[in-house]
């Protein structure tokens, strides 16, 4: 690995990616950072996601390269759009009773976490501006993870 050179990775189904010099993020989500019911299989993934983050930040960090994980919360991809419809189904509801009353009902600002917010942040993570960030879990999430 020559020094100052990487990528930026992510491992979401919202398919957010770039490709900058000197840093890796992985997308976790906030449920790296909080456990939910019924949600084993993600939830350990993205645990596991952030220990890898973690690791790599220690191997690399003599050569210039951080590591961190990006953790958002509800993001309104073609994946969670689908989620509200068969929600709405399952429930019996309105979609739009499943987007207040399921899925952002933890989030205290009450919307969806834009791409272009998670883009700023990992364009921000590969500046170096952020060269003494690295090894953390970086929650945007409008306030989920603290219900």
């Amino acid at each position: 690995m020559q020094k100052g050179k990487s990528t930026i990775v992510t491992g979401s189904s919202s398919g957010i990616g770039l490709g900058i010099a000197r840093a890796f993020a992985a997308q976790g989500a906030a449920h790296g950072l909080a456990a939910s019911p019924f949600k084993t299989r993600y939830g350990a993934a993205r645990h596991g996601l952030i220990g890898l983050s973690k690791t790599v930040a220690l191997e690399v960090a003599e050569h210039g390269i951080t590591s961190n994980t990006i953790c958002p919360g509800y993001v309104k991809t073609p994946l969670v759009e689908q989620q509200i419809t068969d929600q709405a189904r399952a429930r019996k509801i309105t979609p739009a009773d499943v987007v207040r009353d399921v899925m952002l009902v933890h989030q205290a600002r009450k919307a969806f976490v834009c791409i272009e917010e998670l883009a700023a942040l990992a364009v921000f993570l590969a500046s170096d501006n952020a060269a003494s960030m690295t090894a953390a879990a970086l929650a945007m999430d409008g306030g989920w993870t603290q219900h």
